[in-house]
């Protein structure tokens, strides 16, 4: 076949591509009578023609119709793979970052269950039923299933226009579900979203919530990672915001601060920040350093602000923990 019978057979296919409105239809309809697996390959294959043909809105019409519909059956699995074709179709097709777009990923993400674990498993709990084993399975597959959604997106937004770090919003989304649903909570991971997020009140409600269920010695040790992940970014204000707040909250719930040494060295951090004091920040780090040498992670944060604020710089530079901790 010569080239120019190929291209006009190629041309030709893709505008025999029909609207998408009565495939997405006719596949609700089989996800509803329970035909998951089945329905789940024609979302893929056919999706995957619009997509090789270019038309990429219809091809985004039928994966979210896909994911949303999946998930409201409970088939996390295949909801959130087909909401990762969503966003892998927006990167094929270049397509920017807009407030449109991002309320399309914001309700695939509200589809995703939520179904309450205990974070911390005491001696109540044996090994007799299998539910709760089952439950915390289903948990992690929920949290990765949606963990793996929102980074491809926030990867997406962060290329193709939204801020260097990615979508502030999608980062707080990210970091509210790993908190909330999954059942081995990496406190590091959160704070390493919300602090790329742009809501330091949810943080500090978060931040909260953890100092009533923690064990002892984790409640300090969060907040001063939460603190210094902001000040490590040079986000003075967001830091300020989130102690303010956390003290507002646990004023109202008849709380306050945990009396350490940790919490103490963030309190007189903030200030010192606020001027050029550099001789001052390094004797606060000498003074508490055995307080910041609990996290292994501190010192490089405490690097990173001094090289932020004062521009001291680090030997090596976003390496590391630091480096690992703000990977998408």
């Amino acid at each position: 076949m010569s080239r120019s019978l190929s291209m006009r057979g190629s041309m030709r296919s893709r505008r025999d591509l029909p609207p998408p409105e009565k495939t997405i239809e006719r596949l609700e309809a089989m996800v509803d009578g329970g035909n998951f697996y089945e329905a789940q390959q024609m979302y893929k294959s056919t999706s995957a023609r619009y997509i090789a043909a270019q038309k990429y809105s219809e091809a985004l019409d039928i994966l979210e119709s896909g994911a949303l519909v999946q998930l409201k059956h409970g088939q996390v699995t295949c909801g959130g793979e087909l909401a990762v074709l969503f966003v892998d179709t927006l990167v094929t097709g270049e397509l920017p970052y807009n407030e449109e777009t991002f309320g399309r990923i914001k309700k695939m993400y509200e589809a995703f269950p939520r179904i309450s674990v205990p974070h911390f498993l005491g001696d109540d709990y044996d090994d007799e039923g299998h539910q709760l084993s089952e439950a915390i399975s289903a948990a992690k597959a929920r949290a990765e299933s949606c963990s793996s959604f929102l980074r491809a997106a926030i990867r997406w937004s962060a290329e193709f226009g939204a801020s260097r770090n990615g979508c502030p919003e999608l980062h707080v989304m990210l970091a509210e579900y790993i908190y909330s649903e999954s059942p081995e909570t990496d406190m590091t991971k959160v704070s390493s979203h919300f602090v790329r997020g742009n809501d330091p009140k949810k943080f500090a409600s978060m931040l909260v919530n953890f100092m009533g269920k923690c064990y002892p010695g984790e409640d300090d040790t969060a907040i001063a990672r939460g603190v210094l992940m902001y000040l490590s970014q040079g986000n003075l204000r967001d830091a300020n915001l989130l102690m303010d707040e956390m003290k507002e909250q646990l004023k109202s719930a008849n709380s306050e601060f945990p009396k350490t040494d940790l919490i103490q060295f963030i309190k007189y951090l903030l200030p010192t920040l606020e001027r050029d004091a550099y001789p001052l920040f390094r004797t606060l780090r000498q003074k508490y350093k055995t307080s910041t040498d609990r996290d292994p992670v501190f010192q490089e944060l405490l690097d990173e602000i001094a090289a932020k604020f004062y521009n001291i710089q680090r030997q090596n530079p976003l390496e590391g923990l630091f480096g690992e901790m703000f990977k998408i």
